[in-house]
């Protein structure tokens, strides 16, 4: 109830401030045409914005002929969290990271990028879908998702002001000049509004993916080990499309690495240390000695002797079949 709650509290802003674009476009006539607007992108945003943003990291569905051990160890991850199991997508990237978006738990899809299974461990990568997993169970993927193509419309319909005349139009209250303050400050507005979406929500996803792995420790080693790797490489889709950075577990984009007003998630070493202590609460320790919630997760991780393969794309594996730390 809460969820829906804060979901619709979102949607008002979000159109209030898709209404005050359109006045400083047009007037009372573009407010009224951008209301229109903003109700058909609500409607859109809820019922297809999960299709949307996947188009838009151009990720491709993976079954599990083609990803067996993926598949199994979302299935295993799906049970532990209680949810149904959800759809899988790979994103043809080297920079490691992964996302979940959807409406709800039974329409829910988590992405993973092919650099995250060829760079990191698979208790790491069970760690990190975990996470995903948190967010579709509390059904922050609603939230998340609606965010992502309502901010990037804003931010378009700004940009349409600017090179289709608003600032000339006789019905523009502020003229040209308040049509520049737009294009800047609309895309400004729409990203602390994704803010008040509210950052704590990736805390309170780390320590419930956490308990659905069993293995605190293992999400801190890979948000160490994603921080380290992820700004080396350039995340394309994410770069050409940065209103949907929030979405992933670590900034895909490059720089904002503070934990301030304007950055999309929480500093990861803040992150790392709340799991360290989570972990020492849990007596969860790297080496596998305790037959609880360790050994639960075990059935999670990837069995077969020869390792993983990067599942192919396009005809082609990854990068050149590349394979991954998964022996």
């Amino acid at each position: 109830m809460l969820n829906f709650f804060r979901t619709g509290v979102l949607l008002a802003a979000l159109t209030a401030l898709f209404m005050a674009v359109g006045y400083l476009i047009g007037g009372s006539n573009g407010m009224t045409i951008a209301f229109g607007i903003a109700a058909v992108t609500n409607l859109i945003g809820y019922w297809n914005s999960d299709r949307l943003v996947l188009a838009m990291q151009q990720a491709h569905e993976v079954s599990p002929r083609s990803a067996p051990d993926l598949y199994r160890m979302v299935e295993g991850l799906a049970h532990r969290a209680g949810i149904p199991m959800p759809k899988i997508y790979l994103i043809d990237t080297d920079q490691p990271n992964a996302f979940a978006t959807g409406r709800n738990p039974r329409h829910a899809a988590v992405a993973v990028s092919s650099g995250l299974l060829r760079h990191l461990e698979p208790q790491e990568v069970a760690a990190v879908i975990a996470h995903e997993m948190a967010h579709i169970r509390s059904r922050d993927t609603l939230t998340m998702t609606v965010t992502a193509t309502l901010a990037g419309a804003i931010s378009m319909l700004a940009q349409f002001g600017l090179f289709f005349g608003g600032g000339n139009s006789r019905d523009n209250p502020l003229g040209f000049v308040g049509t520049l303050l737009m294009v800047f400050l609309a895309p400004v507005a729409a990203m602390v509004v994704q803010m008040a979406v509210s950052r704590t929500r990736e805390y309170q996803a780390d320590r419930d993916g956490a308990e659905i792995s069993g293995d605190p420790l293992a999400l801190a080693s890979a948000l160490a080990r994603i921080s380290q790797l992820a700004h080396r490489t350039v995340n394309v889709a994410a770069e050409r499309n940065p209103a949907m950075a929030h979405l992933y577990i670590f900034n895909p984009l490059s720089g904002a690495r503070m934990d301030n007003l304007f950055s999309t998630h929480p500093d990861v070493g803040n992150r790392i240390v709340a799991l360290r202590k989570m972990g020492a609460e849990m007596q969860v320790d790297r080496t596998g000695h305790r037959p609880g919630p360790r050994a639960q997760a075990s059935h999670v991780a990837p069995r077969s002797g020869g390792g993983w393969r990067v599942p192919p794309i396009g005809g082609s594996e990854g990068r050149g079949g590349q394979r991954g730390p998964w022996g």
